[in-house]
């Protein structure tokens, strides 16, 4: 069964994390949601979305994880894929956090799915994955991408190897069908080697 982690923080888009979360166990995916450390429970803290989604999302969710979990090799071993989600506030507060960082770069260089929705690529830019990537972008990111040294492409949904990148929420759809169906083709040629 493949593992994915969601990575986010407060005042995420709701519906890139709810949407995300959702359609990955519907495929049968083992799915964390990582946030940052709270310091009384070493869990993830439960965070609120910019509409008020809570994290974790039901009561069949399980805790958030700590970021601190990300950290070291075995953490690149146990997942399949990375998907860093929107909103304007999480991204850019996940994006100062050295761990994830790390773990996001270790993750493309291992070829693992780094998928990025909405303003989430904000995090794969800080983790400096984005250099000669092709890309999709924000209207409000795209600068940044560009500055980054993406090579940025009118496009709903972008996959450049191992890298998804999503213009939009109301593209989630389509970027969640990509990534599913990216993270099956590379787990299946990794069992034809």
């Amino acid at each position: 069964m493949p593992h994915a982690v969601i990575i986010t923080g407060p005042g995420f888009q709701d519906h890139d994390v709810i949407y995300s979360y959702y359609r990955l166990k519907e495929a049968r995916f083992d799915v964390d949601i990582a946030t940052k450390e709270d310091p009384v429970t070493g869990h993830g803290l439960h965070v609120s979305g910019k509409y008020g989604v809570p994290i974790p999302l039901d009561k069949t969710a399980g805790e958030p994880i700590a970021f601190g979990a990300l950290a070291g090799p075995e953490a690149v071993a146990t997942y399949d894929l990375v998907v860093l989600t929107g909103g304007h506030e999480a991204p850019d507060r996940v994006r100062q956090e050295r761990v994830v960082k790390d773990f996001v770069r270790a993750m493309d260089e291992a070829g693992k799915v780094v998928a990025g929705l909405c303003h989430g690529p904000w995090i794969m830019i800080s983790a400096g994955i984005m250099r000669g990537r092709r890309a999709c972008a924000y209207v409000g990111l795209r600068d940044d991408m560009i500055n980054a040294g993406a090579d940025v492409v009118d496009a709903g949904v972008v996959v450049d190897e191992n890298i998804v990148t999503c213009s939009y929420y109301g593209e989630v759809g389509a970027f969640m069908e990509t990534v599913i169906a990216l993270v099956r083709a590379r787990a299946h040629a990794d069992v034809a080697a």
